[in-house]
Order: structure tokens, then sequence, then C-alpha cells
């Protein structure tokens, strides 16, 4: 009689995945620092940078003015996320190669159940070095692997070592991994929670994980202080394949300059329910809240929603009521630095009785053009072509 099979759960990460696209594709790119985001000069954010931009401080979400500060010399490049989701697309296959219950989790991570595998590749550590090596010869990429018992150590393992790292956490390892780490590793802790622990004197996990649980709970609510006290011993789930999904889509812009234009903010907006239409019907969801976003000067934010009546998925009845929620606001004529529109809570369809534009008889066919133009953006690119009915003047 054979023992239970060990749970091994294994997190892949590609390393700075973006950059490391643009480096292997330009070789004037290879060694040099690479910073793929906004352009210098214009408002926006780092995307990805390589590891030789990194040197000089540059991180994701860092203001392009202060990446463009700290390395002036650096390439800047705009996002190609055709080329990145080609190369995403052949990371998945290599992943489903090796394991049946394969999770994507972003175009450059996902989770493998790699459990019960070791008969057909050898033990966890093989299985990963397996899976690096087919990673680099179907793409010519590097990734980082963790290995371990659950969800939480195997993504700590694949953040240890980066880049092109390898490190499997055995079930009797967790807590000689964990204890020296920062609490900055753990899922969850941001500025605020950093800050208090330190005042608690907690420097690191082992530390972390001599607090009690109602203590825990006191200083940071119980949901907060269940997680801490949970990922202080390495407890997370181990379940790979069954996620609970996308929990919104949504597509913003920053402008080069503050803008208060309406026909400008429309014609912006517009694009952006498109996108996020488009997103929603290559996902096969339909959503009942719409939010609008918007960024005022001094990065002062504030959002808007409305629930629909019926769940939608076309890009008519997204701007319809993104606009709405603009026009009725506080914020008309206002300066705007940034305006985004999101879609979240899924639900079913019956989209022929919310449709703002077409009756019910006029729905299918609406929808096919919907469904026409999915594939000519997909196979021609965005911005090629445009449906009429995007184009209606809502009411003001």
């Amino acid at each position: 009689m054979t023992g239970p099979i060990i749970r091994w759960i294994m997190h892949v990460d590609m390393d700075a995945f973006f950059a490391a696209v643009e480096q292997r594709d330009r070789p004037e790119c290879r060694g040099r620092p690479v910073v793929v985001g906004a352009q210098p000069g214009r408002r926006g954010v780092v995307s990805t940078c390589s590891y030789e931009a990194r040197v000089f401080g540059i991180r994701s979400a860092m203001p392009i003015s202060e990446a463009y500060r700290r390395c002036p010399d650096a390439i800047y490049l705009q996002p190609d996320m055709l080329r990145y989701a080609e190369a995403s697309r052949q990371v998945l296959e290599v992943l489903e190669s090796v394991s049946p219950v394969v999770e994507p989790v972003s175009v450059d991570e996902a989770y493998l159940d790699i459990s019960g595998l070791e008969r057909l590749y050898g033990p966890p550590r093989s299985i990963a070095g397996l899976v690096k090596e087919r990673i680099w010869q179907r793409t010519g990429l590097s990734c980082s692997v963790g290995v371990g018992p659950n969800r939480l150590i195997a993504k700590l393992a694949s953040e240890h070592d980066k880049p092109d790292g390898l490190i499997v956490v055995a079930p009797d390892e967790i807590e000689t991994f964990l204890d020296p780490m920062p609490l900055s590793n753990l899922r969850g802790v941001g500025p605020r929670t950093l800050k208090t622990v330190q005042h608690l004197g907690i420097k690191n996990v082992r530390q972390l994980r001599t607090m009690p649980l109602d203590l825990l709970s006191s200083y940071f609510g119980e949901k907060m202080g269940g997680s801490l006290y949970r990922q202080a011993r390495g407890v997370s789930s181990d379940r790979v394949g069954v996620q609970g999904g996308r929990q919104s889509i949504s597509k913003e812009t920053t402008f080069n300059q503050d803008i208060s234009d309406r026909d400008q903010l429309r014609a912006t907006l517009r694009s952006l329910a498109s996108e996020v239409g488009r997103s929603l019907r290559k996902a096969g969801l339909k959503c009942r809240v719409v939010t609008l976003k918007l960024r005022l000067g001094g990065f002062e934010t504030h959002t808007r929603q409305r629930r629909l009546p019926v769940a939608s998925d076309l890009d008519a009845t997204l701007f319809q009521v993104a606009w709405e929620l603009f026009v009725t606001s506080s914020f008309v004529d206002r300066p705007i630095r940034l305006i985004g529109l999101g879609a979240s809570e899924w639900g079913e369809g019956g989209d022929a009785n919310l449709d703002l534009f077409a009756s019910g008889e006029n729905d299918e066919r609406e929808r096919r053009l919907y469904s026409m133009l999915d594939n000519a953006t997909e196979r021609f690119g965005k911005g090629k072509l445009s449906l009429g009915v995007l184009a209606r003047k809502p009411k003001k």
C-alpha cells in the first residue's frame, strides 16, 4: 500500500518579462538598462524594467519622470503587447506539457500542481529544472521557479532568488525558510501594516510567529491579523486550477497635460469602453457594475459607480453609463489628469433590454458586428476598425 501523495505546488515567474522580450528581440538592448512603459517627457509609469535598470533603483510603477532622472541613458520603449502575449502563450504551452493542472495568474506567472509527477520526471527539483530548460528552449527567456507544499511557499520561493532562480522548500523546511524573511515579503503587507508591526518590534517572520492570534487581530483586524498569523506558519491553499477568476476588468489613460475638453474626454472614454468591452467578450464575461475613475491634479483620485439592471458586455452600454457618471459629477470642466473605465460583478446576459441605443430586435445584429470588430482587432491591431455606434452622441 502506498502512502498519500505529497502536495507539491510550483510557481513560475518570468524574469523582467516585457524587458526580457525586448532584450531578446533587440540586440542593441542586451546588457543595457531597458525601461518599458511611458516615454520620457510624458506622463505615465514604468511597466517593467530590466535588471540592469534596477541597479539604478528603477522599479515597476515608478513615475517615468523619476526613472529618467535616475537613468537618462536607459533605453525607453513603449510596450508591445502582441509580442508579449505571444511569448506568454508559448510559456503556457510549455507548462501544460509538464502538468495537467496549470493556473495562469497573469501574463508572466502561473501556478502548477506537480503532485504525483515524480514517477514521470523525478523529484520536484528535477521537475523545476525541466520547466526552466523547456521555457528557455522555446522562448529564449529565463524564469524563476519556486516549489513548496502550498501556493504561499511556492510564490515566496520563486521570489527569493531572482533572476533565474530555483528553490524547493519541503514541508519540514518551511519555518527555516520563512524565519529570516522581512515582513514586507508577506502577502498584503503594505506600508501602513509594516509601520504597525515595526512599532510592535517585529522585524522578521520568526518574531511574527511568536505573536498570538488575538493580539494580531486587535491591531490589524480579524482578516489581516488572521492572514499574518497563518502566513507566519506557512499555512496557505494548495489548490491550483480552481480560482475565483478576475474580479474586475479596467482600462485607463493618463494625459500628457491635464485636460478639461469634453470632446477629448468623450473620445477617450469611448476608446476605453471599446477595450473593456472587448476584454469582457474575450473572457466570456458580462458586468453588472460600471466604474468611472478620475484623477485630478495632485493625484486627487475619485471613482463613481453605477449598477446595471442587467449584465452587459457591449461597448455602447459601458460608454453611455460611464459618460453619464461623468457629466453628472462635480468634475465637469475641471482639469483631468487620468480617466479610467472599469467593469466588475459578473452576471448573466439579457443585454437586449439594457442596450441604451438599440432595440431588442437589433441587439443580435449589433452583437455580430462586435464579434467581427473583435476578430479584426485581434488580427490587425487596435484602432483599425470601429463601430459607428461608439460615435453616437450621448445625452449631455
